[in-house]
């Protein structure tokens, strides 16, 4: 928990109150790319990679896809990650998405969005317009990682 306060307090937050349709957004995506980027270098100089993303719509970056991983005995569980952004961005936190584990934990809603509800949509409320992509990739979908791998493993749900 400190070695993740401490990588989130490091990403740098955002300034601009825009969404995807806001004559703003393009300014508020060139800060999203600064925070990813420098929690990417962050993750890397701790040898903590576990996820890539990218805008598969370049220009907009409204929607992304990639992958992320978690280790759990030993072994490297590697799931499709994607997400879009939402039109009331940043008021409304992005929805990530791993496909492959719909149905899978009672801890997901319908296609393979994880729940965000009771732990970080509070955080994020308090936070709008500072927190963006890489906030809720280091507190949202870490943090999920870490409590639903091994338990879906443990219980034989995934294999590696």
């Amino acid at each position: 928990v400190d070695s993740e306060k401490n990588i989130v307090e490091k990403i740098p937050l955002l300034k601009t109150n825009a969404g995807p349709k806001d004559k703003e957004w393009e300014v508020r995506l060139k800060e999203e790319y600064l925070a990813l980027i420098e929690y990417v270098k962050l993750n890397q100089e701790d040898d903590q990679d576990w996820f890539e993303i990218n805008p598969i719509d370049n220009s907009k970056g409204v929607k992304w896809s990639g992958k992320c991983w978690y280790f759990y005995n030993f072994q490297k569980y590697e799931f499709k990650l994607q997400f879009e952004i939402p039109s009331t961005y940043p008021s409304t936190p992005i929805e990530l998405e791993l496909p492959e584990l719909d149905g899978k934990t009672p801890k997901m809603y319908r296609g393979g969005k994880i729940c965000l509800d009771i732990h970080f949509s509070p955080l994020w409320s308090k936070k709008t317009p500072k927190f963006g992509i890489a906030h809720a990739l280091a507190l949202a979908l870490g943090p999920w990682l870490a409590a639903e791998i091994p338990y879906l493993v443990d219980e034989g749900i995934i294999t590696a």
